[in-house]
């Protein structure tokens, strides 16, 4: 196998409400977060026909959707878990980034988002 040849599957800006975060009223009141998932694997220079020879985009849905319904004190864990699951699922999987904006922080006075990305290479 040539490992420069790699294919990259995307999830890009998906929407949640969860209810992920340290603070009391994060956990009763929830939050929107929106998620960003890329996920590359080496493959050959034969072309990809088959659904099992790539990531399959449904199934990395799932697993963002599941791993999203139960909550964290913090979002690093939340992302460091997606990936976890994300390896268990394609174990063909060189690489995994995972961004988890939390669209409306509980600051005061504080316009924007946090974000946390993590990034994991197995």
């Amino acid at each position: 196998m040539n490992s420069e040849n790699s294919i990259t599957v995307e999830l890009s800006r998906l929407r949640f409400f969860a209810f992920h975060g340290l603070y009391e009223e994060e956990k009763k009141t929830g939050n929107e977060f929106e998620i960003n998932v890329k996920v590359s694997f080496k493959t050959t220079e034969k072309v990809i026909s088959k659904i099992h020879d790539t990531v399959n985009y449904v199934r990395l849905h799932a697993i963002v959707i599941e791993m999203m319904q139960h909550p964290e004190k913090l979002l690093e864990t939340v992302a460091m878990k997606i990936a976890e699951r994300i390896h268990e699922e394609f174990l063909y999987a060189s690489h995994a980034e995972i961004q988890i904006v939390k669209l409306h922080p509980p600051m005061i006075s504080f316009t924007g988002h946090v974000a946390v990305t993590y990034k994991k290479e197995f």
